[in-house]
């Protein structure tokens, strides 16, 4: 299922960048990005259960405090939005770190993984970064809240709830679909400028419903990115970027990803606790993203497929627990027939 859907992405990215014009690369690259992050988690998480989303959070958190805006190169490189990208890596670092904790059997170790996932926060704070403090909180407890939970698909449910909510509540903001109180709240947390490009995007998806203006184009139609090329060309919402760029088949590809992740992690081998909590950081990144420019950097979209990947691995040592013969080593059998 997830190679048919990311290979769909790619697919409609390219048939679209032929009819607008547009450059796929920024989408082709998330989608092998994704595919790469996915492909080691389940390698990872298979060998080592517990080290892997342990290391996983260590360079996430390294990677936020050393890096600057999250990925390599001269600054005028980087696209604008790192606040939102620092955000999600630190969610998807306390959510490995955690993962990392119930993973483990003994309650120290467990204690002592949880650690990290408190100490990503607290470092959040010191780096300025209040939502990402909030984010990686928010997993925390989320983490410490599913416990006892033992039917996993009621939370999954909640998760895509939550997520959905998140995507609603922006295009509500984008079209003028909410009260004028809460409007002008919104604005002022989030900008007038971003509220701005989000309605170009929903213009451009009222124009071009069909197969959008075209990936990477954004910037070239949107009267507000003209006048302020600090925004990178972005609407800075990964739903209406791709609404307006790739129309509504883009948005529903685009959901088609997320609901693969949480499938995925519904059917997962690993315990209840692990699923929800990786549920958890995905679901923070993805209510990120549609508020902000979180997928435009590579590092967010590693972090989203690897933590997928390590909450869905089947650990080797499971498999042979539950199949004991398949572990034992056949001896030949001597050859008993008489001599001649």
């Amino acid at each position: 299922m997830g190679v048919v859907v990311l290979g769909a992405c790619a697919a409609w990215s390219l048939v679209t960048a032929a009819a607008g014009d547009g450059r796929p690369e920024g989408v082709l690259l998330a989608v092998l990005a994704v595919a790469a992050g996915y492909a080691a988690g389940r390698i990872g998480g298979a060998l080592l259960p517990v080290a892997a989303p342990c290391a996983g959070a260590l360079a996430g958190l390294g990677l936020t405090v050393t890096v600057p805006h999250l990925v390599p190169g001269p600054q005028i490189t980087a696209p604008p939005g790192h606040a939102g990208a620092t955000t999600a890596v630190l969610a998807l670092s306390a959510g490995a770190a955690c993962c990392a904790a119930w993973a483990a059997s003994a309650r120290t170790v467990r204690f002592a993984l949880r650690l990290p996932a408190a100490g990503i926060a607290v470092i959040a704070a010191v780096l300025g970064s209040v939502p990402g403090c909030f984010a990686a909180a928010a997993v925390l407890l989320c983490s410490l809240a599913v416990g006892r939970v033992r039917r996993r698909g009621p939370g999954v449910a909640v998760l895509a709830v939550a997520a959905t909510g998140v995507t609603g509540l922006t295009w509500a903001v984008a079209g003028d679909a909410v009260p004028k109180g809460f409007a002008a709240s919104l604005e002022g947390r989030l900008t007038p400028h971003r509220v701005d490009l989000w309605r170009d995007a929903l213009g451009m998806v009222r124009h071009h419903a069909g197969l959008g203006v075209g990936p990477g184009r954004f910037g070239e139609l949107s009267t507000t990115a003209v006048r302020s090329p600090a925004s990178g060309g972005r609407p800075h919402s990964a739903p209406l970027q791709l609404a307006a760029e790739q129309g509504a088949v883009g948005v529903v590809l685009l959901a088609a990803v997320f609901g693969w992740l949480l499938y995925a992690l519904w059917r997962s081998p690993r315990a209840t606790p692990v699923v929800l909590t990786a549920g958890a950081a995905l679901t923070a990144v993805a209510a990120v993203a549609a508020v902000g420019n979180a997928l435009s950097f590579t590092a967010v979209s590693v972090g989203t497929g690897l933590l997928a990947g390590l909450a869905t691995a089947r650990p080797l040592a499971d498999d042979a627990a539950r199949h004991p013969a398949r572990t034992r080593r056949t001896r030949p059998r001597r050859d008993r027939s008489p001599r001649r």
